[in-house]
């Protein structure tokens, strides 16, 4: 014989396997009581671009292959980028960077020193 008092079973899912919802409420609020406070609780970043360039590289990635269905990945490590070309510089001659002829501060008739001085 089986001295065992007679307990109702318990019952946690139903009969499609979710969680009962009580038994959920429950889980929820224990969460809530045991959980250690964070002062982190930003649930998103606060800039949408990084000064690192892999991050921005995988994160561009990400956002391709998850709003396409494809794997994008190499298609975004095969993009060139703004500082394989030698970065975000204009390439022009000489002549136009340089200025012609005299300003105030190095008139034509000043001295001309043999080393500069500071």
């Amino acid at each position: 014989m089986d001295n065992k008092p007679n307990r109702p079973a318990l019952r946690r899912r139903d009969g499609t396997g979710h969680l009962d919802r009580q038994y959920a409420e429950e889980l929820r609020a224990l969460g809530r009581e045991t959980a250690a406070p964070r002062d982190d609780d930003a649930a998103f970043l606060e800039a949408a671009a990084s000064g690192e360039e892999l991050s921005q590289q995988l994160g561009a990635s990400f956002v391709k292959t998850a709003t396409s269905g494809e794997d994008c990945a190499e298609d975004v490590a095969n993009e060139v980028s703004i500082a394989e070309s030698g970065g975000p510089f204009v390439e022009s001659s000489g002549s136009r960077e340089f200025a012609h002829g005299t300003d105030e501060s190095n008139p034509e008739d000043a001295e001309r020193e043999p080393f500069p001085k500071t």
